[in-house]
């Protein structure tokens, strides 16, 4: 009998893992995002502002041809919806679009602008959403 309880303890031991074997995988998988995670944390920033940059891009594209077509830019009040639905039935200048920075904020529009006095100013009012140092405008 005493034979059969040490084979049985041999065939449970080689199916599980040790606690030093476990240990030993938890301090690699650390060691691991320890290099790995920094790497990634400033990354969504740098990427959501690189997006708020290509929208009010876009939307400067679109304005200046809506300029162009109407010889006047959207007023304040039309704001950038003018560009989903444009006065005298064009068809839009935009498609679909919420008009909402990377940061869930609306982009702030204005016509005539304080900043571009000849034409608008348009932009995001960034990660804190305020105005602040940290704004992304078509000025810059």
């Amino acid at each position: 009998m005493r034979r059969k309880n040490n084979t049985s303890r041999r065939a449970a031991a080689g199916r599980g893992f040790t606690l030093i074997e476990l240990l030993l995988v938890l301090v690699i998988l650390a060691v691991l995002a320890a290099i790995v995670v920094p790497r990634f944390t400033g990354r969504t920033l740098d990427a959501q502002i690189k997006a708020a940059r290509a929208a009010i891009s876009n939307f400067s594209t679109q304005l200046d041809i809506f300029e162009i077509d109407f010889n006047r830019y959207p007023t304040t009040e039309e704001g950038l919806a003018v560009l989903l639905n444009p006065p005298d039935g064009r068809p839009p200048y935009i498609g679909k679009t919420n008009f909402l920075d990377p940061w869930g904020n609306p982009y702030v529009y204005r016509y005539p602008g304080q900043r571009n006095t000849d034409s608008y100013d348009l932009y995001s009012l960034g990660p804190d959403g305020r105005e602040s140092d940290d704004d992304i405008t078509n000025w810059d």
